[in-house]
């Protein structure tokens, strides 16, 4: 775990059973709870229930056994949430420019609806 992470933020107390979720699904090493503002139909979090700042994060301090239980997690939501067959999206973002508001890994998976373009092309003069 980083030295820097807040325990303090709302995916963390969450974890802790201070804050309610709509819960989709719980393992030993993960969380997955519908979005209180969701940006598709279907817009669910999973989140591990250890204390990782981001993906980056993760990648360095979590055993393999947590890597691939959120996996395994994310799989068994959209099977769980009928999106497989018309298709979803995974997304995490990381830092600043990224726009991660909650400093604790999430990874939001979207779909149940047409997503639409991911990022406008960047035009290179």
């Amino acid at each position: 775990m980083s030295s820097t992470y807040d325990s303090n933020n709302i995916f963390f107390k969450i974890i802790r059973g201070e804050i309610p979720c709509d819960k989709v699904l719980e393992s030993e090493h993960s969380l997955a709870f519908r979005d209180i503002n969701p940006r598709a139909k279907v817009h669910v979090l999973v989140i591990p229930k250890k204390p990782y700042i981001n993906l980056n994060d993760f990648v360095l301090y979590a055993e393999d056994l947590e890597k691939i239980d959120i996996f395994n997690c994310i799989s068994q939501v959209v099977k769980q949430e009928k999106v497989t067959d018309s298709g979803y999206r995974v997304l995490t973002n990381i830092g600043y420019d990224g726009h991660q508001e909650v400093q604790h890994l999430h990874f939001h998976i979207l779909g149940g609806q047409p997503l639409g373009g991911f990022i406008k092309k960047l035009v290179i003069n």
